[in-house]
């Protein structure tokens, strides 16, 4: 697969769903990927690029076109806050009290974020779990937090259609809490093995890695 093949997928899926492809954003998961190769997939006209550890994302901004959209996805220990916060467009995880009040912390108002929803109920999954979305989303706005919406990650699928079930379970949280939170709008989900399922049930962010970059180093 390629770049090329995966905007035309998000495209079919948007049109599916009764939307257009500008309205779904594909963040091109590079994590384990060198400068260069991400240099390609930016000179394709790509602007919106994730990272899962702190300290490659730092390293990788400072070595690339300052127009990249750096979205941290992954997990993001509070004490490593600080050493992205300046460089993010849009964190992903935020999933607990202690990371939102280290996200808080700097000069300037804090980049926007994501709230990680534990929509399968893994134990072995970071993430707020369902019955704590709405509280948790008011408190954090109520701190200062931009929260624009929810993002999760499903058990791992072995066919996409299973995952169906958890994306249409986020998108209907995000409805009850746009009711008195009406900014919070955003829904990242879906990755390589079913973003097009995402898609259709109204993802407006997609993280995709493999089928862009091909396999991890």
């Amino acid at each position: 697969m390629s770049y090329a093949d995966v905007t035309g997928r998000v495209e079919a899926a948007a049109k599916r769903s009764n939307r257009g492809a500008d309205e779904v954003i594909v963040v091109a998961v590079s994590k384990t990927f060198s400068p260069a190769e991400i240099l390609s997939v930016y000179e394709q006209g790509h602007r919106d690029f994730g990272e899962n550890r702190a300290q490659e994302m730092a390293d990788k901004a400072g070595r690339l076109p300052p127009d990249i959209r750096w979205h941290f996805v992954g997990a993001l220990q509070s004490n490593k806050a600080k050493f992205i916060r300046s460089r993010t467009h849009l964190l992903h995880s935020m999933d607990r009290r202690s990371l939102a009040n280290a996200w808080l912390k700097g000069p300037g108002l804090p980049p926007p974020v994501l709230l990680q929803v534990n929509v399968g109920e893994e134990p072995q999954k970071s993430g707020v779990p369902p019955a704590d979305v709405i509280e948790t989303v008011h408190w954090m706005i109520s701190i200062g937090l931009d929260v624009r919406g929810l993002m999760s990650i499903p058990p791992i699928p072995d066919d996409a259609e299973e995952s169906r079930p958890h994306f249409a379970a986020l998108r209907r949280l995000r409805d009850e809490v746009a009711v008195e939170s009406p900014s919070v709008t955003q829904l990242s989900m879906g990755m390589t093995d079913d973003f097009e399922v995402a898609i259709e049930e109204g993802a407006s962010i997609i993280r995709v890695g493999r089928a862009i970059f091909g396999p991890r180093k």
